[in-house]
């Protein structure tokens, strides 16, 4: 039986992010956001040292760093805008376009997802912030318009929708490729934004727009059309969600698995490095310079 987090971790993941876009510590050039909550394996390789090391709770997350997960794991990013990112099991991410100017209202991100699952809540935010959105899979590019939204890249994606009526057994899908993408929207307790929101899913210069909660897509493969949209089933759509939720006592429970109580420790933990204690150790203080557009395009 799955426990409902408790009130204080709700308060302390509301602190956090109404604090995170204006920490000092985060306001830097390549800082994106912070690890919010972790369980299981959660590894990040960063791009100065090109390491692959161990998530931390609390820790940044920078521009271009990448992000792999293991079978029964997840971390949860807060990034500076508010948007929540959270990534499923056995999966790799990478934020590779962050630009985000509070003062302008203005952003710019785009992140890359080549294998397996992931949620994305757009950030409620101060005033409307424009800006270009975007998620790209191996073989498509999700356009965001302030909505929430599931989606899984390879083998379980597949898995997923090959028993849709829509799609069905005989489609040709590739493995390392093949993605399907769901709309979630908001609902009428949500925490990000609030519009009825929606994505366009391009693929093979085609267009597929999911404008109603449950609307889905699948695109087998690079070079083919995409599939949709089309009602996702209670089954699929459960499917889905199992790979983006974690089970308490899952995992080996040692020293390496952050369960339930360590992700609620962890929302008090952000609610706290944003206010301006260190995240990665030791104490800064505040900068007294206003702050500045953070993040930038990642070389082509």
């Amino acid at each position: 039986m799955r426990r409902r987090p408790s009130l204080f971790a709700k308060a302390a993941a509301a602190a956090a992010a109404a604090s995170l876009a204006s920490s000092p510590i985060l306001a830097q050039t390549n800082a994106v956001g912070i690890n919010a909550a972790i369980h299981n394996k959660v590894e990040i390789r960063h791009v100065a040292d090109n390491k692959l090391r161990p998530a931390m709770l609390r820790e940044r997350v920078l521009l271009n760093d990448v992000v792999r997960t293991e079978a029964q794991s997840q971390l949860q990013i807060l990034l500076l805008d508010r948007t929540t990112f959270t990534v499923g099991a056995n999966a790799r991410i990478v934020v590779d376009r962050f630009v985000y100017d509070p003062a302008a209202k203005s952003r710019s991100i785009g992140i890359s997802v080549t294998r397996g699952a992931f949620r994305f809540m757009s950030g409620r935010t101060l005033g409307h912030v424009s800006g270009p959105v975007s998620v790209n899979t191996p073989v498509a590019t999700i356009g965001i318009r302030g909505t929430i939204f599931e989606g899984v890249v390879g083998k379980d994606a597949i898995e997923i929708a090959k028993d849709e009526p829509a799609v069905g057994k005989k489609v040709k899908s590739k493995e390392e490729e093949a993605s399907l993408i769901v709309l979630r929207g908001p609902g009428p307790r949500t925490q990000g934004d609030v519009i009825p929101g929606a994505i366009d899913v391009t693929a093979s210069e085609q267009v597929v727009t999911l404008d109603a909660p449950g609307l889905a897509v699948y695109v087998p493969r690079r070079g083919a059309a995409p599939i949709g949209p089309f009602a996702i089933s209670t089954a699929g759509l459960l499917a889905l969600q199992s790979l983006l939720r974690t089970t308490p006592g899952s995992g080996d429970g040692g020293k390496g698995s952050h369960g339930t109580r360590n992700a609620l420790i962890g929302a008090a933990g952000v609610a706290a490095a944003v206010a301006g204690i260190s995240i990665l150790g030791g104490k800064k203080k505040p900068s007294k310079q206003p702050s500045r557009p953070t993040g930038q395009s990642s070389p082509k």
